[in-house]
Formats: C-alpha cells, sequence, structure tokens
C-alpha cells in the first residue's frame, strides 16, 4: 500500500475557515455554492489574472480583489470558470474600489460550477488569512502524521506481543473514536470494534448502508478510496494484487485525510497480522462466527442484541427456522465446508472440550428436521459413525430461543461425549435418546448427587481399581449382560464372574437385584459426569 504526502494532507473545509476569528471580522458572506462548503481548503493562494487555474493543483481557496477582473464580464466569468476547472476550493472576493458589491456574472458562474464564493464587506488583509490557514495547515498536518506513527508503532507492538485480531481492531476504535467493521469482499462482517451500542447501529442495517457506501464517488483523499464528507472512510486489505477484504471506519468524526491516514495504517496492521499469522482471511470468519456463538451460548448478551451481528455475519435471520446443533469430535474447518457443499446457510464454531457448534438457517417451507438429519448421516459417513457425535435441540422459528436451544444441544452432546454411548444413537441425538443419562449430566454438579455417587461407589474409588470400574460399567450399560460384557472385556466367563463378584464384594450390593443395581447404574453415570 503506497501513500503519497499531498494525500495525507489533513485540510480545513470551506466552511471551517469561514468561521476563524480574522475571517469573521472581515464580514465574510456566502454568495454561491452555499451546498459545497464542506470542500477540503488545502492551501491558500492569491491571484487576480484571468487564467488563474494554470497556477493550481487542486483544493486552493483563491483570493482576490478583482483589480484585473473589473469592467470585463468575460474575463469575470472565464475567471471562475478556470477556477472550477482547477478544482479549486472556493474563490474570495473582497470587495471594494474594484467591486463595490458581489458582481453578478462571477456569481451566477459559480452557481452554475458549484464554485463557493464568498465576499468580505470590511477591507481585510490578505497576508493575515494566508498565515492563519496555512499556520492551521501546518499543525493538523503534524498532528496527523504524529497520529499515523502512534498507531503504526501500537498495533506492530501488539501483532509482535502475537495479540488476536478483536486487541487490534479495539485499538483502532480507540484511535478513531467510532465504529470499525472489518468485511470480506462480499460485504460479510469479519470482525467489529467500538461502543457496543453504536457497532449495534451500524450493523442492524449493515447490507443496505454498505451498498450505499461502496456506491459513493471516491474521496480525493487516501488510495483506500475513502467516501469524501459523509464519515465512511475505508481502506482495502489484500497485498500481490490481490484484495480479500476491507477495514472500514463508521462515522468518523475528523477530517477526511486524518481518517484516511487512520485506516490505511490499520489496513497495514491488519495485512501483517494476516501474513504472521500464517492463516487465510476465512479464519477470520471462524473468528467471527465463534465470538457469536459463544455469547449465543452463554446467555449473557441477550439474543436480541446478537441478531445484528448474526445478519451481518452472513446468517440469514428472516423468516428463518434455526435449528442448533453441537459436534463432537467436529474439525470447524470440515464442518463449515461440509455446509456449503450441501448449500445449507450456518454458521460453525469451535466451542470448549471437543464441541463445535453448528446453527444452521433453513427457509421456513423446508423440513429442518430433515435437513439436520442429512448433513449428520453426510458427516458421519466421511468420519465414521464411531467417531461423531452429532447432537440437536428441536428447530427454533425464534431467534430469542436460539440460545437455550443450543445450550440444549450441548447438554445432549455431553451426556453421549463417550463413544461407548453412541454405538446405537441415531445420526441426530435429542434429548429424548439420552434418557437418564441426560437427567445426570444435569444435575451432576448438585452437591447432593456427588455425595450419592461418593458414597455407592466408595468401595471401588477408595482402592483406585480402574479395571472393575471399567467392568461394572459395561456390565450395566449392556443391561447386565454377562456373556456381552465378556466379550467386550476379551475375558472368560468364569473370570468376569470372578470380577463380578469382588465388585459386590466391595460394594456391599447385589448386582442381582435390580434396586441396587440401578441406584450403582446411577451413581457410576454421576461420577463419569463429574469426570468430563
Amino acid at each position: 500500500m503506497t501513500t503519497t504526502w499531498d494525500s495525507l494532507e489533513p485540510a480545513l473545509s470551506v466552511r471551517q475557515v469561514l468561521t476563524l476569528e480574522r475571517v469573521l471580522a472581515g464580514e465574510p458572506e456566502v454568495v454561491a455554492g452555499a451546498s459545497h462548503l464542506d470542500r477540503p481548503v488545502r492551501w491558500v493562494h492569491v491571484a487576480e489574472a484571468a487564467d488563474v487555474g494554470v497556477m493550481l493543483s487542486g483544493g486552493e481557496m483563491v483570493l482576490t480583489t478583482g483589480v484585473l477582473l473589473a469592467g470585463d464580464e468575460d474575463k469575470q466569468a472565464e475567471y471562475v470558470r478556470s477556477l472550477h476547472r482547477a478544482e479549486a476550493a472556493a474563490v474570495v472576493l473582497g470587495l471594494g474600489r474594484a467591486f463595490p458589491s458581489p458582481p453578478d456574472v462571477m456569481r451566477r458562474a459559480a452557481e452554475r460550477c458549484g464554485l463557493p464564493m464568498i465576499v468580505l464587506h470590511r477591507p481585510f488583509p490578505f497576508a493575515e488569512l494566508t498565515e492563519e490557514v496555512q499556520s492551521r495547515l501546518v499543525r493538523r498536518k503534524f498532528a496527523a502524521v504524529s497520529l499515523s506513527e502512534a498507531v503504526r508503532t501500537e498495533l506492530t507492538a501488539l501483532i509482535t506481543a502475537g495479540a488476536p485480531l478483536q486487541r487490534l481492531l479495539d485499538e483502532v476504535a480507540r484511535h478513531s473514536a467510532c465504529p470499525v467493521v472489518v468485511t470480506n469482499l462480499a460485504h460479510r462482517v469479519l470482525g467489529t470494534a467500538g461502543e457496543r451500542p453504536a457497532v449495534d447501529d451500524v450493523l442492524r442495517d449493515w447490507e443496505r448502508i454498505a451498498r450505499q457506501a461502496w456506491g459513493h464517488r471516491p474521496g480525493r483523499s487516501g488510495t483506500g478510496g475513502g467516501t469524501e464528507g459523509d464519515g465512511w472512510i475505508r481502506a482495502e486489505l489484500g497485498g500481490r494484487g490481490e484484495r480479500w477484504g476491507r477495514i472500514v471506519l463508521c462515522g468518523y468524526r475528523g477530517d477526511t485525510a486524518t481518517g484516511q491516514l487512520l485506516a490505511d495504517r490499520a489496513a497495514e496492521a491488519l495485512v501483517l497480522h494476516r501474513m504472521l499469522g500464517g492463516g487465510a482471511a476465512c479464519s477470520w470468519e471462524e473468528q467471527s462466527a465463534q465470538s457469536l456463538l459463544t455469547d449465543l451460548v452463554s446467555g449473557i448478551v441477550p439474543a436480541r442484541q446478537l441478531l445484528p451481528r448474526a445478519r451481518a455475519a452472513g446468517l440469514p435471520v428472516n423468516r428463518r427456522t434455526f435449528v442448533p446443533l453441537v459436534v463432537r469430535d467436529g474439525d470447524p474447518s470440515r464442518l463449515d465446508r461440509l455446509l456449503r457443499l450441501l448449500g445449507l446457510p450456518g454458521l460453525v464454531a469451535e466451542l470448549a472440550d471437543g464441541a463445535t457448534a453448528v446453527l444452521l438457517s433453513v427457509p421456513r417451507d423446508q423440513d429442518a428436521d430433515a435437513l439436520a438429519a442429512h448433513f449428520a448421516t453426510r458427516l458421519r459417513t466421511e468420519s465414521g459413525p464411531d467417531r461423531t457425535v452429532v447432537a440437536a435441540a428441536d428447530p427454533r422459528v425464534a431467534w430469542d430461543d436460539v440460545p437455550t436451544g443450543l445450550r440444549e444441544a450441548q447438554h445432549v452432546a455431553d451426556a453421549v461425549a463417550d463413544s461407548s454411548a453412541a454405538l446405537d444413537l441415531p445420526p441426530v441425538v435429542r434429548l429424548k435418546d439420552v434418557h437418564l443419562r441426560g437427567l445426570i449430566r444435569l444435575l451432576r454438579d448438585d452437591p447432593h448427587v456427588q455425595s450419592f455417587a461418593e458414597r455407592e461407589l466408595d468401595g471401588l474409588l477408595r482402592e483406585s481399581d480402574e479395571d472393575l470400574l471399567s467392568v461394572l460399567r459395561t456390565y450395566l450399560a449392556t443391561g447386565r449382560n454377562k456373556s456381552r460384557t465378556a466379550q467386550l472385556h476379551h475375558v472368560s466367563r468364569p473370570a468376569l464372574y470372578r470380577r463380578l463378584e469382588a465388585i459386590q464384594g466391595r460394594l456391599g450390593v447385589d448386582l442381582d437385584d435390580f434396586e441396587q443395581a440401578a441406584s450403582v447404574h446411577i451413581a457410576l453415570l454421576a461420577h463419569d459426569a463429574q469426570q468430563q
């Protein structure tokens, strides 16, 4: 990314110049081009010649007494047209002997060209205005360069320290004092920073806002294409001739050139962050989805407040059915690729303890359960039915119910976390499929349940005999089938009988008694749940 010194030069607007105390002393009056007063003034130039435009490079406020224009209306009109062709910011005419009142020819020409024309009703030393504006421009330029270096230094330090993307964006938002959004080329939001209410306001109607901002004519300042006068400033992300995203300052209140400089520095840092991380832009999409789904699962942030983020992240939310899934031992990247392959809109995010959340969004006229089953069947076919568990909650039609659904799906996945419990389960496991195991999972942190498990299994836990615990677990899980238990543990039936006798002796129970066996089974489920 290259940036010229001129493109970074902060400017005052014509409107700002007219509010300076020295200018107000000349009693300025805008007589033409009043709707263009936000044009940037890069310099002040005194000129009288009719062909003044050849001496300008654009953005100048031109001061004149009109002494060489008086009495020649053609020269007066050409003077204004020449300024317009040179893209001057404005023309200031000092009234006096040459023009005691605003000349109609110049005023009409300026109005047609959209060139602000200001007259000064009191005698005014042009040198004072030139000195005032030039000194302010120099100070602003120095402040902008200082800001640029400060931002570059701080962002580079964060990257060197291994800071995540969010930390960099927070720093950019602190300097810009406005919402910051990172998107891919399809306008899908990959990251945000800034005051949460302001960010939500931006995201609430993101697609329309983004299209409108992208459709504006690029402003003069900066290579990133900041829009002129609306506070939306963007810089492209990419390298080696390829663009893959952009960073947007939304509603920046400072001057456009300084905002563009800040956006460019942020873009440089984000590109460097990606290069050093060795990842692709899609990893930022994964981070965005993870942040959103984690907030949904936690319930700390109300679901309704997360709706703008979901919509901006590319998830369809209008008139949709949501299917909350949690996959055990599923690679998030592979799950995301499978969703794309099947044409299923959704978000994928890795949670804790080897679980991955998948939130499907399907049209309401489609069978959500059938689509979830199709997804799970394809997944288990690719990875093997003994390795992957797909847990689901019932479909939700209201967005506010999605967090509860995700937590329910996570609970179901936790209840069948061990592969032995998942052998005979359907492709999509629901709450009704986990029975007692699911209830125990919910109650595992209850002190009474913990005490019950310790008391019932004390004889085995005290000796720390994992072999006998494993035999007991299999025996109860198979419905006290001795032949199946012996087969699974690769021991003879007499050897199994001896182990079962040892278990009953240590626990002081009769496993042939249904109630005692059920009590031990519940205790063992509670013990296993507490270990996960």
